[in-house]
């Protein structure tokens, strides 16, 4: 691999470097939006502990999505808050499976959301970072390596908790069970585009942006198989309805984006 990069400048100097930055729209976008649909549990969750702990979840995804946004700003991308907020749908690269709703309805007049849904698409998701977040670790642009060391704790915390509840669904009895099942066959029709490099998939891995890209995908899905099969659940069929590293979203995208941005757009210059 070649030498570290730690200077924006020299990063963006290097042929490689639309690769990095597709690698990290895809970072930031994902952590935008699966900390998005967090936040729509808050007043929500099943018992009071669990509002605070998905409140908190929500704020951590939002802090590590700043914190790729303003790497992209240190590479001349533009303002950070910009680029969370104003970008349009076709330029954002995150997975489908982070932008689909909680459930059906709308928070603020009939949230009827799934909590098993929620729970299996955020457990795939973590298990796909946390995978992504240790080759990260040993990133050739060093700012990049950086971050992701200090993501990475609070990832697996996060794809612990979401275990632990899955465990408690799974075993506790056939009604339970049998939502858990639905949602993760359904999760599952969502996920396919999450492993997805996008167009400059070959180069991530190549020139060193992300060491290992190239077995992350297998190394997750049989992450998410052999949990899975500690409850006899059969290995899920991965498929996609579009392709979020390519700009192929779902309709609920602009949904999400127009809730996101409603204040932040009246007055973009304002100090929020």
């Amino acid at each position: 691999m070649a030498a570290s990069v730690r200077d924006p400048e020299e990063a963006k100097a290097t042929p490689d470097f639309p690769a990095l930055s597709e690698l990290l729209w895809q970072l930031a976008d994902d952590d935008l939006l699966i900390g998005f649909r967090a936040s729509e549990w808050l007043g929500l969750g099943v018992h009071i502990e669990e509002d605070i702990a998905f409140a908190s979840i929500a704020q951590d995804e939002m802090g590590h999505a700043m914190t790729y946004f303003q790497l992209l700003e240190a590479l001349g991308m533009g303002r950070a808050d910009d680029l969370a907020q104003l970008r349009p749908v076709s330029e954002r690269r995150n997975s489908i499976l982070v932008e689909w709703p909680n459930g059906e309805g709308d928070y603020a007049e009939t949230p009827h959301f799934d909590w098993a849904f929620t729970l299996v698409r955020h457990f795939l998701y973590d298990q796909f970072e946390i995978i992504r977040l240790e080759g990260l670790c040993q990133s050739r642009y060093a700012p990049l390596a950086e971050a992701a060391a200090a993501i990475l704790g609070e990832k697996a915390y996060h794809r612990d908790h979401q275990q632990l509840w899955l465990d408690r669904l799974l075993t506790h009895g056939a009604e339970s069970r049998a939502r858990v099942e639905r949602a993760v066959a359904q999760a599952a029709q969502l996920a396919g585009d999450l492993t997805d490099l996008g167009p400059w998939g070959n180069q991530v891995a190549e020139a060193g942006w992300w060491p290992g890209a190239d077995q992350a995908g297998a190394r997750w899905q049989q992450a998410v198989e052999s949990f899975l099969g500690r409850y006899q659940l059969a290995p899920p069929t991965w498929s996609c309805p579009g392709n979020g590293r390519r700009g192929d979203h779902s309709p609920h995208l602009d949904a999400a984006l127009a809730v996101l941005s409603e204040v932040y757009r009246q007055d973009p210059l304002a100090q929020w």
